[in-house]
């Protein structure tokens, strides 16, 4: 019986670790590219061109201040990302909570055909609209302003279905509650709904966020002025046709990065509980 016992509970130790060194594999191929990234960021031109040593045989700190002020608006590149993120994920969570709850909470006619219309935008592919957008900005006048940086993608499919999973698990008797209490819609959904829906603004809020902050091809496309360019689309200032200054590329890469970072670390529960609870939500 012991022995038994025994083999049982080595047996169990032995799957345990080999799933923690399948997840420890996973984890260093995944964080290779970004270690790398930062090391050759520490390299001389021609060590990072050469690409032969893994680690630098002189640490060039001095590459990230040459980065930044090589490109003499990168602190503008950097101010116009910041920007446009900030706004566009706080534009995102106002439109996503108001259509979210309509489509959760309020009866009216069409209400589920409609929720289906806005769930199959989800599969246009982003380039089938590109040109229509770019007519339609360039008809606004908004070609080199915020606008066109930040209007078009206030409003996420995505963002609804999300919020709108987690809208439709609030019992229905705290609205019957608040009602009774004289609360209408929106401070129903300001005072209750909002408060116990925080994972799920803020998965959206992150998702919204990283998308924005990464943008390239459509700043790109709606900035001629270099003023108006966003981090994404100023990097690729260091690829000129003399050649591509790698090191200062991925120092400026590496700045761009270190934001996404520290926000995912400080919202990482709330994010890994909305990821896991939109699954079983009805």
């Amino acid at each position: 019986m012991t022995i038994a016992l025994n083999r049982d509970r080595l047996i169990h130790i032995i799957k345990r670790l080999l799933v923690h060194l399948v997840l420890l594999t996973g984890a260093l191929f995944s964080l290779f590219p970004f270690v790398w990234m930062v090391l050759t960021s520490l390299k001389s031109y021609i060590e990072a061109s050469a690409a032969e040593n893994f680690f630098p045989s002189h640490w060039l700190f001095s590459n990230y201040v040459q980065a930044w002020n090589q490109v003499g608006l990168f602190p503008r590149y950097f101010e116009n990302t910041l920007f446009m993120a900030v706004t566009t994920t706080l534009g995102v969570l106002i439109t996503s909570s108001l259509a979210s709850y309509a489509f959760a909470r309020m009866r009216f006619p069409g209400r589920d055909t409609l929720f289906i219309i806005l769930l199959s935008t989800m599969m246009v592919p982003f380039e089938v609209t590109l040109i229509p957008n770019f007519i339609l900005m360039r008809d606004l006048h908004w070609i080199d302003h915020y606008e066109a940086l930040i209007i078009p993608w206030t409003a996420s499919a995505f963002s609804i279905f999300l919020l709108r999973q987690f809208f439709k698990a609030i019992p229905s008797e705290l609205y019957d509650a608040a009602v009774l209490d004289g609360c209408t819609h929106f401070q129903f959904l300001r005072s209750i709904v909002l408060p116990l829906s925080k994972p799920a603004l803020v998965t959206s809020a992150l998702f919204t966020f990283l998308g924005s902050w990464n943008s390239l091809m459509w700043p790109l496309l709606v900035t001629n002025n270099p003023v108006m360019r966003p981090l994404q689309v100023g990097i690729t200032s260091f690829i000129t046709d003399a050649g591509t200054e790698v090191q200062y590329l991925l120092a400026a890469v590496t700045i761009s990065v270190i934001p996404v970072i520290l926000i995912y670390f400080f919202l990482q529960r709330w994010f890994i509980e909305g990821i896991a609870r939109v699954g079983i939500r009805g």
